[in-house]
């Protein structure tokens, strides 16, 4: 027979000091935040019948987790970034606020900072001559209306051959792979990069410790991540997923969503061998105010 205490007035009690209620101190929303964490955490406790060493062993996946970094991951991983995007859909589709590009996860690999241009650009530094496919990536970016838009600013980053990023993979140079461009008159971006691998999670890792004993895998399909920002409208964050990829579909981030699939064309030349071509528009929102013109203030590197 399970025995349940959590819901008594002494544990309710309890969990309210334990949350700071009993002081005039400190922030009243994250009181609110950690007496709800402590009440369900007690009643999952007792609804399953959770063990003391399965309740150890979970304290410790946290540290381990912590201590990799990879708490952005595991988020993406068990869809949880996902489900802030689809609720901030139905948020915006309850007051109105419809149509322009989806938005899409950003992910954990962000670095500010990338060198800026005007127009166009080459984003990879030549380490993977001979070795990647060269892409040429273009597109541009519209108004609510339809119309192009100048000035717009379009950050994009994605990894190498190898499915690493550089700042995370210190045998990259600095900003490989990232830039940021501001789009010409006609609200154009052009980019010569290289066509990006997928990626997986590190097997060792306990990302990928928590998807085995989920029965999943942790591997994403290649993709080019966008930030694209410009006066007067909406911040959007989102990102392409490469057509033929075979995890196209199958994103362990659950990122993929209709309208963000890049369709590659690649072609053979005898004179510059296989490259590629991608050519992908964005559309922005008006925003509904001045805050939402900057991307969130999650903490990036």
């Amino acid at each position: 027979m399970t025995v349940k205490i959590a819901h008594t007035p002494e544990l309710q009690k309890f969990f309210a000091e334990a949350a700071g209620f009993t002081n005039d101190d400190g922030s009243s929303r994250l009181k609110n935040i950690v007496l709800r964490v402590l009440q369900d955490s007690a009643k999952i406790i007792e609804d399953l019948d959770i063990s003391e060493n399965e309740f150890w062993k979970a304290v410790d996946y946290l540290n381990r987790l912590g201590g990799r970094s990879e708490a952005g991951l595991l988020v993406a991983g068990l869809g949880i970034e996902h489900f802030l995007d689809l609720l901030q859909d139905a948020k915006d589709a309850q007051i109105g606020l419809t149509g322009g590009t989806p938005r899409t996860i950003e992910g954990p690999l962000y670095v500010a900072g990338a060198p800026l241009f005007e127009g166009e650009c080459r984003m990879d530094d030549g380490s993977e001559e001979g070795v990647a496919t060269q892409m040429l990536l273009e597109g541009q970016v519209f108004d609510p209306h339809g119309q192009p838009l100048a000035g717009a600013t379009v950050d994009l980053w994605h990894a190498n051959t190898r499915g690493t990023y550089s700042f995370f993979d210190p045998s990259q140079s600095a900003y490989n792979l990232r830039r940021r461009i501001i789009t010409d008159a006609e609200g154009r971006y052009r980019v010569r990069s290289i066509v990006p691998s997928g990626y997986g999670c590190d097997p060792q890792g306990p990302t990928q410790e928590c998807l085995n004993l989920l029965g999943r895998h942790g591997q994403r399909p290649a993709h080019v991540h966008f930030f694209i920002s410009a006066p007067g409208h909406r911040h959007l964050t989102t990102q392409i997923n490469l057509s033929g990829d075979q995890y196209l579909w199958d994103d362990f981030a659950y990122a993929t969503r209709e309208g963000l699939v890049g369709e590659v064309v690649f072609h053979e030349s005898e004179t510059s061998g296989r490259h590629a071509e991608l050519t992908f528009d964005f559309q922005l929102q008006a925003a509904p105010d001045a805050s939402a013109e900057q991307r969130s203030q999650r903490p990036r590197a």
